[in-house]
């Protein structure tokens, strides 16, 4: 058997066909999933999708009547993934149910640090030899005080990080950690966490109910000189309202390495082309915001353990098995 895996970086194709070597044939294209691209699965029983795939209604349809039975997507987050219509078609979904917590905390802290520090306006300036110090002033984050939305394993990781820096501990979670507790954390409202924080980083799921968890009132309720890092879902961030606080003149400095429109965006060339949103060309002008394109996973580690589960939800899928990583079951 041979399987589709759409959206595949040049990094990943080697490791991903070494990993089924013996197992199953893969052919790795760099498309993303789409309603476009759905046709290319014709024939192919098993799909793998990455993580900013559009699989709703109207793709899983062109999946399911191209004989896709099966779809193994390589990421932890699958609130692209339409579960009830995958569900009344018979399809297996599957995901990554977890991999190195210290790529995306590590990553988060990069980018908190980036902008704190000025980094990508100090290495810019080098570049052309202006060596001056001006605009590039920083703050310690030591004896600071750290917000974080979530406090699971990669939540935990960025604590146990701030927790090294010495700082103030707040954390915000429908079950506290007893190890973020244990470190010092004290559990509060979320809005108390945003008006106390300097330093505010997300780690919680996209869900409905989190959907726009920094909105408006979170973003006015937050200090002017506070940092807020994003390294999650881009849906939690209400990008419009936070535009208009950036235009106020307001935060130190904001680190994205995800954006909610960015499906069609993120992982491809769009240098030559114009930028259609509005939203995302406005955000990368200010001087205070750094935005990647939702890199925080990418570490040889934890792309190999997102590759390794990858394997074996395939492998579970053909022997008819179920794993922690079962989404949508067989139909049995």
């Amino acid at each position: 058997m041979e399987i589709l895996a759409f959206g595949v970086t040049a990094d990943e194709k080697p490791l991903l066909e070494r990993a089924f070597a013996g197992r199953c044939e893969v052919r790795c294209v760099d498309v993303v999933l789409n309603e476009d691209t759905a046709p290319m699965a014709t024939g192919y029983e098993v799909v793998c999708s990455s993580v900013n795939a559009d699989l709703g209604r109207r793709v899983l349809h062109v999946l399911s009547a191209g004989g896709t039975r099966m779809i193994a997507q390589r990421s932890t987050g699958f609130n692209n993934i339409d579960l009830d219509v995958a569900r009344s078609l018979g399809m297996t979904v599957s995901r990554v149910s977890s991999y190195s917590p210290y790529a995306v905390a590590e990553f988060a802290w990069t980018l908190a640090m980036a902008v704190n520090r000025r980094i990508v306006r100090a290495s810019n300036r080098t570049r052309d030899f202006d060596f001056r110090l001006n605009g590039l002033l920083g703050r310690d984050v030591h004896g600071r005080t750290a917000g974080v939305l979530g406090t699971g394993r990669i939540g935990e990781a960025f604590t146990r990080i701030a927790h090294g820096f010495g700082m103030n501990l707040l954390g915000w979670d429908a079950v506290p950690n007893p190890a973020c507790v244990e470190l010092g954390m004290t559990y509060v409202d979320k809005d108390e966490l945003f008006a106390a924080a300097d330093l505010i980083s997300l780690h919680v799921p996209l869900l409905e109910a989190t959907r726009h968890l920094v909105d408006a009132a979170a973003l006015a309720a937050m200090k002017d000189d506070a940092i807020l890092i994003n390294s999650s879902r881009g849906g939690l961030v209400d990008t419009e309202a936070l535009v208009a606080e950036l235009r106020a003149g307001r935060f130190t400095g904001v680190g994205l390495d995800v954006y909610e429109a960015e499906a069609g965006v993120f992982f491809l060339d769009k240098s030559l082309e114009a930028v259609p949103d509005d939203i995302l060309a406005r955000l990368i002008t200010f001087p205070n915001v750094l935005v990647t394109s939702h890199q925080a996973y990418y570490t040889h580690e934890a792309v190999h353990q997102i590759i390794d589960a990858t394997v074996r939800n395939v492998t579970d899928y053909l022997a008819g098995r179920r794993s922690e990583n079962t989404l949508v079951p067989a139909a049995d």
